[in-house]
C-alpha cells in the first residue's frame, strides 16, 4: 500500500485499546492500514496487561509500520485505554475499532465524509457478526436479528439519521474532549454511555449504515454466557446512574428470567404439594421455550444445519444470562476480569 498522504484531506487517527486479541489482532490492523483514505492515517493502540501474545504481536507490527503507535494500558479496562489511545493520537479526527473488528477498505473514508455531511460529533453503523463455526454462525445470526438482541439499529440495520448510539463510533475530538472522554468506571457499555453524555450535551449521534464493520463473536458458550451475562450488569449499572434511561427493550429480559423462576418453582412446589393451580407455573418457562424454538426456525433460515440446531440454545443464553445479570446488579471494578473489547 502507497504511505503518500493527500495533504488537503484532514488526519484520521484510528484508535483501539486491546487485551488477550492475540488470534484477530494482526488481521484487525491490517484491514485498518489498507484503507483508501487519502489523507494522512495513523493508528494508535492501547496495549493492557496479556495472557496471550497480543504485546508481542502489537510491537512487532509497530516495529514493521511507522503509521502504527503502541502505547501501554496499565490498567487493562477498555476505557482507559481508549482514553490513552486518544490522548497520544496526533489528529482531530478520531476512528475506533476493535481488536477483533474487520473493516472494510472504504470504512475511514465514509466516516469522515459522514462527519463533514451529518455535522455530527459522533457517526458510526452497524456491526456485522460473521462466525466460522457452527455457534458462532449462531451466534452471528442471533446478535443481528431482533429475535436476539432487540430492534436496535446498529445490530439489526436501519436508515440513516440521529440515534441513541452506534457501534463503535468516529469522533470529533472536540466534541469528545468537551464531555470528558470515556468514563472510567464503565467496564462495559460504555459506548452507550458516552454517547448518552454526547446527548445530552447537545451533540448528534448519527447512524449511517454504510459504516458495516465484521465482528468475530464469541467461540464458545461458556464466553458467550459470560459476555451476556456481564453485559446486563453493566445496563444496571448505566439505568442507576441515569434512571431516565430506562425502557420496555433493556427490562424485558430481567422480567421474562423473574417471571419463568417463579413460574418454575410453582410448579415444583405444586408437584410436591399436589396442587394442580401450582403446576401451571411450568407453563411460563414453556410458553419462552416454545417462543424461542419457534423464532429460531423463523429467523434460522439459510444457516447450516448445525448452526440452526445452535440458535435456540444461543437466543435463550443470550436473554438468560443478559437478565440474570440486570437482576444480580452492578459488579464490582476488577480491571484485571476486563476484557479488551465490549
Amino acid at each position: 500500500m502507497s504511505s503518500g498522504a493527500n495533504v488537503e484531506q484532514p488526519g484520521v487517527s484510528v484508535f483501539l485499546t486491546v487485551r488477550n486479541e492475540e488470534r484477530d489482532l494482526e488481521e484487525s490492523i491490517e484491514h485498518i492500514l489498507e484503507q483508501d483514505y487519502p489523507g494522512p492515517l495513523e493508528v494508535v493502540v492501547a496495549v493492557g496487561p496479556s495472557s496471550d501474545r497480543t504485546e508481542e504481536i502489537a510491537a512487532s507490527i509497530a516495529r514493521a509500520e511507522p503509521r502504527v503507535v503502541v502505547v501501554a494500558n496499565p490498567t487493562g479496562k477498555t476505557p482507559a485505554g481508549l482514553n490513552r489511545a486518544v490522548a497520544a493520537a496526533q489528529h482531530d479526527l478520531l476512528v475506533r475499532v476493535d481488536g477483533h473488528s474487520v473493516v472494510p477498505h472504504d470504512y475511514v473514508s465514509t466516516a469522515v465524509a459522514a462527519l463533514a455531511s451529518s455535522g455530527a460529533a459522533n457517526v458510526g453503523g452497524l456491526m456485522r457478526p460473521e462466525g466460522r463455526t457452527a455457534l458462532e454462525m449462531a451466534i452471528a445470526r442471533a446478535m443481528s436479528s431482533p429475535l436476539g438482541i432487540g430492534s436496535v439499529s446498529f445490530h439489526t440495520g436501519g436508515a440513516e439519521g440521529p440515534s441513541d448510539s452506534v457501534y463503535l463510533g468516529s469522533f470529533r475530538r472536540d466534541a469528545l474532549e468537551s464531555v470528558g472522554g470515556f468514563d472510567e468506571e464503565f467496564l462495559r457499555a460504555q459506548d452507550w454511555e458516552l454517547n448518552y453524555r454526547l446527548r445530552r450535551a447537545g451533540h448528534v449521534v448519527w447512524f449511517d449504515p454504510r459504516l458495516s464493520v465484521g465482528y468475530r463473536p464469541r467461540g464458545s458458550w461458556k464466553a458467550l454466557a459470560e459476555q451476556f451475562y456481564r453485559s446486563g450488569r453493566w445496563r444496571r449499572h448505566v439505568m442507576q446512574r441515569y434512571p431516565e434511561t430506562a425502557s420496555a427493550r433493556y427490562l424485558a429480559p430481567p422480567v421474562a428470567v423473574g417471571a419463568m423462576v417463579v413460574g418454575a418453582a410453582a410448579g415444583v412446589v405444586g408437584l410436591v404439594a399436589g396442587l394442580p393451580w401450582a403446576i401451571a407455573g411450568f407453563l411460563v418457562p414453556a410458553t419462552y421455550a416454545v417462543g424461542v424454538v419457534a423464532g429460531s426456525v423463523a429467523v434460522g433460515s439459510g444457516l447450516p444445519v448445525g448452526a440452526r440446531l445452535r440458535l435456540p440454545g444461543v437466543v435463550a443464553t443470550m436473554h438468560l444470562c443478559w437478565g440474570g445479570g440486570f437482576l444480580r446488579g452492578p459488579e464490582p471494578v476488577t480491571p484485571e476480569r476486563e476484557p479488551a473489547t465490549n
